[in-house]
């Protein structure tokens, strides 16, 4: 038997086909949701790396920079990299600015002439600027609201006079700055040192920028030779191609979580496909039986309605395309504290090619099953399917739907940052999804082993839950995806903020404060004790440095020899890090293993550090670490391992030295102070500001609604992503009822034959669907509550303590917004005419 050409095989599609795809709405719906999902994540992401590219130089300040800690670059230094082209100097650390009695701490930036060396600074009256003038500040806003003054303004920083010339609008380096206790504040070069900000062990950082004299040079080559020949150690360095590593990674980090929490959105719309093209299949039962009694084969039967179903496919998705890339700019409207680069209308054709590629891929592994269905069976089992329902070829359905699959986890490794991270999300997802289909299945199977209820309505409700071409464990797997995802962001948040307002108050200290002066830390204790009575100061020395080397002291690793492939959890292997010594145990660190060293020690240089660390990079007690500290190499043996109570938000750090190994070196001290309940402190910080001008006092307050922001809207963006899969979840349930419309038609004509009214037929409808919501809630709470623990106890390490009623109250919402979905999808069922449904069936 000759095969029909795709040619005429797409003329009897496109006939059949509506021009508004009447009976696929259902499968453009699903994917419009997935797709537009994902395409809006990825071209959010792409658009912001993009610009962090492409802004590389305007963003970093030059085309590469290098920082030095507490000290100034050296004659030589500055010779090699004024040979490369423009050098701008600047200094960066941590400063208060006061007028009268108001306070604000600064990220304090000084800048010579040069700077800056890319762009220019824009200020809210509109002037594009560069370096201030000698005894003039650009200040931001949140400091000029704070201290109550504007352009022209006299405030005092480090306790030097100088006055406001501008409120600065944006600062192009912003990003590229990294974080900071406070607005920032640009000054000229001399300033710090007239404040006494940059004397011996004051906690700055020294900043070159170089602008190649050829716009063209790579980067790259000129930081190794310069590293060649300084030492790796030498300086921390960046590029154009790098502005902004730390927002790289968050973005790209954040883009790829919700990536697959939209995909997992469109895995859950993906049942809503299958159940769409199997409703749509059954209303042409007739016609595909007709065109196999003409002769048509069953890969006849296949193109022609794999060519309506990919025609649908392609239509949902360039419609979800299209959705995704005009929500980008509202989307980072949304979050532009959070991914705080400026984005507007962009295209990504990789982003949107991903998008597109995952909705095929969904549309065709779930589209497979009804297809094989339809075109494997004879002409007369299409025509009495409705009480011999087909059945799927298991071995036709292998070889689309397992490259379908394949394809997809192909596709979602090879854009994975971190593809470990991928698979064990998708092998969780997987897992999730089986749980709660085997719990739809056993929903099926109990609801036909119970007694059945005395009440007609309830007893027809329970039943449609078993019958023959049930949706109940479709229902389930969607829906109970979709309410468990809002259940542990719920459950999540609300533990998070209980463990913020448990701990911080009674843990935290008020104040945080940085340099202050070795000689006059009995000055600093005084001043803080008679300002506020029975306050608690605690100072401990500061030092920076850079972990050089470590591991057995006769093969010792270079943290230069592993390149950017860091181990996970190595993070204070990444550039300089605060560094003290202390006699005793530092408060909230517990020795592990090893042994302390004794109260009076002149042995050789020891050194702890935090468990978590040393499991990372393999030492253990015994072995040795290198650091450069202000440029001098110290090595100290590793006596005692210490696990660090990181949730007291006090002096923790990750390295303390024995006093013999660090303390001959240029340093400052940091302070806490924790203020008794109910004291007031209004007078502390001008004191202390007088009293100490070159020390920056910072409150913890603004630290934490600052935490508590970035987890609000981190949880506003997972929220919007859990929302997709609900709404997927939604367009499945409509997609069910569709699907058994015409069973649906039939016995509610039945029973208004015999009599049931609108109000009957309403209860029965509801019994069907409340139990389902029940059961349900019952799944979403345990299984969102389960995971939302493991996420909080396991991954998080804190306290479980979410809001119950919060959390019950979200996933009420979510079940309220679903039985509404169902009663209003079954309506039309209630509106069909008995005599003309009977002519049709």
């Amino acid at each position: 038997m000759t095969t029909l050409p795709w040619r005429t095989a797409w003329t009897i599609a496109r006939r059949d086909l509506s021009a508004r795809f009447r009976g696929l709405r259902l499968l453009l719906v699903c994917l419009f949701l997935g797709v537009g999902a994902i395409a809006a994540i990825g071209t959010l992401t792409g658009s912001i790396e993009s610009e962090l590219g492409a802004r590389g130089r305007e963003i970093l300040g030059g085309d590469i920079e290098l920082k030095v800690w507490q000290r100034g670059f050296t004659g030589a230094e500055t010779a090699a990299l004024a040979r490369l082209g423009k050098v701008s100097q600047g200094l960066r650390m941590q400063a208060i600015a006061s007028r009268g009695e108001a306070t604000a701490p600064v990220a304090l930036k000084a800048v010579d002439g040069a700077w800056p060396l890319y762009g220019r600074l824009e200020l809210v009256d509109g002037r594009r600027v560069g370096a201030p003038p000698p005894g003039t500040v650009w200040i931001a806003r949140g400091t000029a609201a704070r201290l109550g003054v504007g352009k022209g303004g006299r405030i005092d920083l480090g306790g030097v006079p100088v006055t406001v010339g501008g409120i600065l609008l944006a600062d192009p380096e912003q990003m590229s700055e990294g974080f900071a206790l406070g607005d920032t504040a640009v000054v000229p070069l001399d300033l710090p040192a007239r404040a006494g900000l940059t004397t011996p062990g004051a906690m700055y950082r020294s900043v070159v920028r170089v602008r190649f004299a050829d716009p063209l040079r790579d980067p790259d080559p000129v930081v190794d030779r310069l590293k060649d020949r300084f030492g790796e150690s030498a300086f921390d360095t960046r590029t154009r191609k790098g502005a902004s590593p730390a927002t790289g990674r968050f973005v790209s980090r954040m883009g790829e979580f919700l990536v697959l929490v939209g995909l997992a959105a469109l895995v859950i719309a993906g049942i809503g496909i299958g159940g769409g093209v199997s409703s749509y299949l059954e209303a042409r039962r007739t016609s595909i039986a007709t065109l196999k009694v003409l002769g048509a084969t069953s890969g006849d039967i296949a193109r022609i309605y794999l060519l309506q179903v990919g025609a649908a496919a392609l239509a949902g998705s360039l419609a979800g395309l299209a959705a995704g890339v005009l929500v980008t700019p509202l989307l980072a409207s949304a979050l532009q504290s959070l991914l705080p680069v400026q984005t507007g209308f962009t295209v990504s054709p990789v982003a949107l090619a991903t998008a597109a590629a995952y909705g095929l891929l969904v549309a065709l592994v779930f589209a497979a099953p009804p297809l094989v269905r339809a075109r494997g069976w004879p002409a007369m089992a299409l025509m009495r399917s409705r009480v011999s329902p087909l059945a799927a070829d298991r071995k036709a359905l292998a070889l689309p739907v397992g490259l379908g699959l394949a394809a997809i986890v192909a596709l979602a490794l090879a854009n994975a940052a971190q593809p470990l991270v991928t698979l064990g999300f998708l092998a969780g997802s997987a897992v999730m999804l089986g749980l709660l289909a085997l719990i739809g299945l056993g929903i099926r199977k109990l609801a036909a082993r119970l007694p059945r209820p005395r009440g007609p309505m309830l007893r027809a409700g329970l039943a449609n839950l078993h019958r023959p071409g049930a949706q109940t464990g479709a229902l389930v797997t969607a829906l109970g995806f979709g309410l468990s995802a809002f259940v542990l962001i719920a459950a999540v948040q609300t533990s998070l903020e209980a463990n913020i307002r448990r701990t911080v108050p009674d843990r935290a200290p008020d104040f945080f404060v940085l340099d202050v002066p070795r000689d006059k830390a009995a000055d600093f204790r005084d001043a803080v004790t008679q300002t506020v009575p029975g306050a608690a100061v605690k100072l401990v020395p500061n030092l920076r440095g850079r972990i050089l080397a470590y591991g057995p002291k006769e093969a010792m690793t270079k943290v230069s020899s592993l390149g950017k492939d860091l181990p996970d959890g190595a993070w204070a292997l990444r550039g300089e890090r605060g560094l003290t010594y202390s006699v005793a145990v530092p408060e909230g660190s517990t020795v592990t293993s090893g042994k302390w060293w004794p109260e009076i020690y002149r042995g050789e240089p020891l050194v702890s550090l935090d468990q978590d660390l040393a499991a990372t990079i393999g030492l253990k007690v015994g072995d040795y670490v290198t650091v450069s500290v202000l440029g001098v190499e110290r090595t100290a043996r590793i006596a005692a391992l210490r696990r660090i109570d990181w949730d007291s938000l006090g002096f923790n750090y990750v390295l303390v030295f024995s006093p013999n190994a660090l303390a001959d070196a240029p340093h400052n001290l940091a302070a806490t102070i924790e203020v008794p309940g109910g004291a007031a402190t209004a007078g502390l910080l001008p004191r202390l500001v007088r009293a100490f001008p070159s020390s920056s006092v910072i409150e913890t307050g603004s630290l934490l609604r600052d935490a508590r922001d970035l987890l609000d809207q981190m949880s506003a963006a997972i929220l919007a992503a859990a929302s997709v899969a609900v709404l997927a979840g939604l367009a499945v349930l409509l997609g069910a009822i569709a699907a058994a419309r015409a069973s649906r038609t039939y016995d509610t004509v039945i029973l208004r034959v015999l009599g049931a009214s609108r109000r009957q037929l309403l209860v029965l409808q509801m019994a069907e669907y409340g139990i389902i919501c029940a059961v349900l809630a019952v799944v979403a709470l345990a299984a969102g509550s389960a995971m939302a623990w493991a996420v909080i106890v396991e991954l998080f390490d804190f306290t479980w303590l979410p809001d119950w009623p919060r959390i019950l109250a979200v996933l009420g919402a979510g079940l309220a917004l679903i039985l509404g979905f169902a009663l209003a999808g079954s309506l039309p069922l209630l509106r069909a005419k008995p005599a003309r449904a009977l002519r049709e069936l």
